[in-house]
Protein backbone atom coordinates (compact mmCIF):
# COMPACT_ATOMS: atom_id res chain seq x y z
CA UNK A 1 0.00 0.00 0.00
CA UNK A 2 1.42 3.36 -1.30
CA UNK A 3 1.83 5.64 1.72
CA UNK A 4 2.76 9.56 1.01
CA UNK A 5 2.46 12.83 3.15
CA UNK A 6 0.14 10.73 5.37
CA UNK A 7 -2.02 8.78 3.16
CA UNK A 8 -2.21 5.80 2.62
CA UNK A 9 -3.64 4.48 -0.87
CA UNK A 10 -5.41 1.07 -0.79
CA UNK A 11 -4.88 -0.15 -5.05
CA UNK A 12 -6.36 -3.61 -4.99
CA UNK A 13 -6.86 -3.17 -8.98
CA UNK A 14 -10.26 -2.06 -9.35
CA UNK A 15 -9.61 1.28 -11.08
CA UNK A 16 -10.14 2.42 -14.72
CA UNK A 17 -8.73 5.73 -14.71
CA UNK A 18 -6.33 8.67 -12.87
CA UNK A 19 -8.03 7.55 -9.20
CA UNK A 20 -7.09 5.39 -6.56
CA UNK A 21 -9.60 2.98 -5.33
CA UNK A 22 -9.05 4.41 -1.91
CA UNK A 23 -7.52 6.60 0.40
CA UNK A 24 -6.90 6.70 4.09
CA UNK A 25 -6.03 10.26 6.05
CA UNK A 26 -6.08 10.62 9.21
CA UNK A 27 -7.49 7.54 10.22
CA UNK A 28 -10.32 7.93 7.81
CA UNK A 29 -10.81 5.95 4.44
CA UNK A 30 -12.42 7.53 1.54
CA UNK A 31 -13.46 5.19 -1.46
CA UNK A 32 -13.56 6.06 -5.15
CA UNK A 33 -17.27 5.46 -6.54
CA UNK A 34 -17.57 1.67 -7.05
CA UNK A 35 -19.92 0.23 -9.26
CA UNK A 36 -21.47 -3.12 -10.66
CA UNK A 37 -18.24 -4.05 -12.64
CA UNK A 38 -16.58 -7.86 -12.33
CA UNK A 39 -12.57 -7.43 -11.23
CA UNK A 40 -12.16 -10.29 -13.70
CA UNK A 41 -13.73 -8.92 -16.61
CA UNK A 42 -13.99 -4.97 -16.45
CA UNK A 43 -17.62 -5.49 -17.66
CA UNK A 44 -20.92 -4.90 -16.10
CA UNK A 45 -22.43 -7.38 -14.51
CA UNK A 46 -25.69 -8.77 -16.26
CA UNK A 47 -29.13 -8.60 -14.38
CA UNK A 48 -30.14 -5.38 -13.41
CA UNK A 49 -30.04 -3.56 -10.74
CA UNK A 50 -30.00 -5.64 -8.13
CA UNK A 51 -26.89 -8.47 -8.91
CA UNK A 52 -25.03 -4.48 -10.12
CA UNK A 53 -25.65 -3.74 -6.33
CA UNK A 54 -24.50 -7.07 -4.90
CA UNK A 55 -21.42 -6.88 -7.32
CA UNK A 56 -20.57 -3.23 -6.19
CA UNK A 57 -20.77 -4.06 -2.69
CA UNK A 58 -18.01 -6.91 -3.05
CA UNK A 59 -16.29 -4.05 -4.36
CA UNK A 60 -16.58 -2.25 -1.82
CA UNK A 61 -15.70 -4.85 0.59
CA UNK A 62 -12.46 -6.00 -1.29
CA UNK A 63 -11.29 -2.48 -1.55
CA UNK A 64 -12.18 -2.27 2.42
CA UNK A 65 -10.65 -5.87 3.07
CA UNK A 66 -7.26 -4.44 1.39
CA UNK A 67 -7.21 -1.91 3.98
CA UNK A 68 -7.88 -4.47 7.40
CA UNK A 69 -11.95 -2.76 7.06
CA UNK A 70 -15.01 -4.68 6.95
CA UNK A 71 -18.89 -2.77 6.70
CA UNK A 72 -19.48 -2.84 9.23
CA UNK A 73 -16.80 0.64 9.38
CA UNK A 74 -18.47 2.43 6.91
CA UNK A 75 -20.00 5.48 8.37
CA UNK A 76 -21.78 7.19 5.31
CA UNK A 77 -22.59 6.10 1.17
CA UNK A 78 -23.76 8.15 -1.40
CA UNK A 79 -25.37 6.20 -3.93
CA UNK A 80 -25.85 7.34 -7.46
CA UNK A 81 -28.99 6.30 -9.26
CA UNK A 82 -29.36 5.96 -13.09
CA UNK A 83 -33.43 5.31 -12.43
CA UNK A 84 -33.88 6.39 -9.07
CA UNK A 85 -37.38 4.40 -9.94
CA UNK A 86 -34.68 1.57 -9.20
CA UNK A 87 -34.32 2.81 -5.65
CA UNK A 88 -36.50 0.03 -4.03
CA UNK A 89 -34.73 -2.96 -5.69
CA UNK A 90 -31.22 -1.39 -5.24
CA UNK A 91 -31.67 -0.60 -1.30
CA UNK A 92 -33.11 -4.01 -0.82
CA UNK A 93 -29.68 -5.76 -2.08
CA UNK A 94 -28.11 -2.55 -0.55
CA UNK A 95 -29.17 -4.22 2.99
CA UNK A 96 -28.67 -7.84 2.33
CA UNK A 97 -24.81 -7.22 2.44
CA UNK A 98 -25.33 -5.88 6.27
CA UNK A 99 -26.05 -7.24 9.58
CA UNK A 100 -29.16 -6.22 10.77
CA UNK A 101 -28.02 -5.87 14.52
CA UNK A 102 -25.70 -3.01 13.72
CA UNK A 103 -26.64 0.64 12.69
CA UNK A 104 -26.66 0.76 8.85
CA UNK A 105 -24.57 3.49 7.62
CA UNK A 106 -25.68 7.26 7.20
CA UNK A 107 -26.92 7.52 3.58
CA UNK A 108 -27.92 10.11 0.73
CA UNK A 109 -29.33 9.06 -2.64
CA UNK A 110 -28.62 10.91 -6.14
CA UNK A 111 -30.87 10.26 -9.61
CA UNK A 112 -28.45 11.08 -12.70
CA UNK A 113 -28.27 11.18 -15.90
CA UNK A 114 -25.59 8.64 -16.57
CA UNK A 115 -22.72 6.83 -15.20
CA UNK A 116 -19.42 5.51 -16.30
CA UNK A 117 -19.56 2.33 -18.36
CA UNK A 118 -23.34 1.82 -18.70
CA UNK A 119 -23.47 1.01 -14.82
CA UNK A 120 -27.46 1.91 -12.72
CA UNK A 121 -25.44 2.47 -9.78
CA UNK A 122 -22.52 3.67 -8.06
CA UNK A 123 -21.31 4.18 -4.48
CA UNK A 124 -19.00 6.11 -2.83
CA UNK A 125 -17.98 5.22 0.84
CA UNK A 126 -16.59 6.88 3.88
CA UNK A 127 -15.07 4.43 6.62
CA UNK A 128 -13.97 4.94 9.95
CA UNK A 129 -12.36 1.87 11.66
CA UNK A 130 -13.30 0.74 14.80
CA UNK A 131 -10.48 0.91 17.39
CA UNK A 132 -10.97 -1.31 20.47
CA UNK A 133 -8.48 -0.13 23.43
CA UNK A 134 -5.97 -2.53 23.18
CA UNK A 135 -5.81 -1.50 19.54
CA UNK A 136 -5.19 2.10 20.24
CA UNK A 137 -3.06 1.48 22.68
Amino acid sequence: MPSTAGKQVLDVGLTGGPFSPAVIANGVCYLSGQGGLDPATGEVVDGGIGPETHQTMRNIEAVLAAGGMTLSDIVTVTCYLVDIDEWPAMNEAYSSHFDDTEPYPARTAIAVAALPNGMRVEMTVTALPVRTDAAAS
